[in-house]
């Protein structure tokens, strides 16, 4: 199974950024957990801050990859772009948020990328990638 790990803007911060919120550990670190917990899986990680290039991204793994979770931060509350680059590939698309975005300001509570999306999984901290990795070996 290839599994491709998308995070958007703001992420590559994880570790330093709101830690009260995100946590202390980078994801990069996390990352290497997650190889360790699923060495059967190739698990891939792209991280950007830049719409286009989630786009790109999306649109360059979205027909050969076994599932892409993305986390695509607050791009996920604003981008229809990002909503029809999923909706135009075959791969699933599994939503992750490291917080619980329903119990944070009125505008997080709102998803362009859920109706497109095969699941979503929000609110278990970093864990919530691992989730979405166990969730996909159904």
């Amino acid at each position: 199974m290839k599994i491709l790990i998308i995070n958007g803007p703001n992420l590559n911060l994880l570790g330093k950024r709101e830690p009260d919120v995100y946590g202390h550990t980078s994801f990069e670190d996390y990352f290497e957990v997650l190889k360790t917990n699923y060495p059967e899986v190739e698990l891939e990680y792209y991280q950007s801050n830049i719409e286009g290039e989630l786009i790109n991204k999306i649109h360059e793994v979205g027909f050969s990859y076994d599932a892409i979770i993305l986390n695509a931060g607050a791009y996920t509350h604003t981008s229809i772009a990002i909503a029809d680059a999923i909706s135009g590939i075959t791969t699933p698309v599994i939503e992750v948020h490291i917080s619980n975005t329903h119990k944070r300001e009125d505008f997080r509570k709102h998803s362009y990328i859920s109706p497109v999306s095969h699941g979503v999984i929000l609110g278990f901290g970093l864990k919530s990638y691992d989730l979405a990795i166990a969730s996909l070996q159904l």
